[in-house]
């Protein structure tokens, strides 16, 4: 979908003529940029990973060392206990699962009551050691949100690397097995897909079906929503833009394809991001930038103020296109 509002922008424009993400709000009456409520608490507990993406705005991969310790658990545990208001945690990495202390952090998440969303590759499952990370995930109920951007072997291989196909389809048949993705079982199990490469996802609803028809044709696979998820210009995908020579004309794509009917449903305004290091970020993306939340006193997790953060300023850049264009982005997928 595009707006007609602002001026088409060329791709041989200059990006410093070309209007920021603000003026872009402020031109649709859109500004402040605010949170007006703190539901989901998403913590990355690490940058370890056993695959390395070209998608990647994490830059995660195997050689990665920042890992969530178990003290900064416990005082992500702590404002759950004083935070009632926050009903989701929503783990992510890296392969979070690579993180020692990830069982630990769903059980106690659990034991509170939370909804736990397992952001999970798949393949982390066949790393040694994780075997059991299936059925752990079942009987604590976790939700997972599970990456395959595409039912075709090719694609996946390429934007994952080889292999990935074949482990994600035998992950997918195992997590089916223990009743995930199936009506009646409680268990949840979505499924992400990212473009290949410098465009916008097709429409969700429609990409959702062929999902199904093929992998449930081919496979035998079942699940329960598809999530697409416009890939941001930042880390490991900008620099392979750059290389292509294609930066530019994406960010002017994102721009282009503005949707100011996406702004009121970003996930940055009831959404929290809490870093490996207990660092506060506006969303995970920001996080990946360094660019903490605005409030400088609540900057960590252990200063955490629900008063305080749950009205701030969202901090914005030019990344932000990237969950503004189109049918908009979120980790939950489309916004209109």
């Amino acid at each position: 979908m595009k707006t007609s509002a602002l001026p088409i922008v060329s791709s041989c424009q200059s990006p410093g003529l070309a209007p920021s993400f603000e003026q872009t709000l402020a031109f649709h009456h859109l500004l402040p940029l605010k949170a007006h409520l703190i539901s989901i608490l998403q913590v990355n507990i690490g940058k370890v990973c056993n695959q390395t993406c070209h998608h990647c705005h994490v830059n995660a991969g195997p050689q990665r060392t920042e890992s969530m310790s178990k003290d900064t658990m416990d005082q992500v545990l702590d404002v759950l206990d004083r935070t009632p208001q926050i009903t989701t945690v929503d783990i992510t990495g890296g392969a979070p699962e690579m993180n020692p202390y990830f069982e630990y952090l769903v059980e106690q998440c659990r034991a509170r009551g939370r909804k736990v969303i397992d952001r999970c590759n798949l393949t982390v499952f066949y790393v040694k050691g994780k075997a059991r990370l299936p059925r752990f995930l079942a009987d604590h109920q976790v939700d997972i949100i599970a990456s395959l951007p595409c039912y075709e072997e090719g694609n996946v291989n390429q934007q994952r690397g080889k292999g990935v196909f074949d482990r994600s389809i035998m992950a997918l048949q195992s997590l089916n097995s223990l009743g995930y993705g199936k009506e009646g079982t409680g268990l949840v199990l979505d499924l992400v897909y990212n473009p290949l490469g410098p465009v916008l996802p097709p429409p969700q609803a429609e990409l959702e079906q062929d999902f199904k028809e093929e992998l449930g044709q081919r496979y035998g696979i079942q699940f329960n929503r598809l999530y697409t998820i416009t890939n941001m210009p930042i880390s490991r995908f900008r620099d392979d833009l750059a290389e292509a020579g294609q930066l530019e004309h994406y960010y002017t794509l994102l721009l282009n394809h503005f949707n100011p009917s996406a702004v009121d449903g970003l996930m940055c305004r009831s959404l929290l991001s809490v870093g490996w290091d207990g660092r506060l970020y506006d969303c995970d993306f920001n996080q990946m930038l360094d660019l903490p939340v605005q409030t400088e006193t609540q900057e960590w997790i252990h200063q955490f103020d629900l008063t305080l953060l749950e009205h701030r300023h969202i901090v914005v850049g030019p990344h932000c296109f990237g969950c503004t264009a189109g049918a908009g982005s979120s980790c939950g997928g489309a916004l209109t």
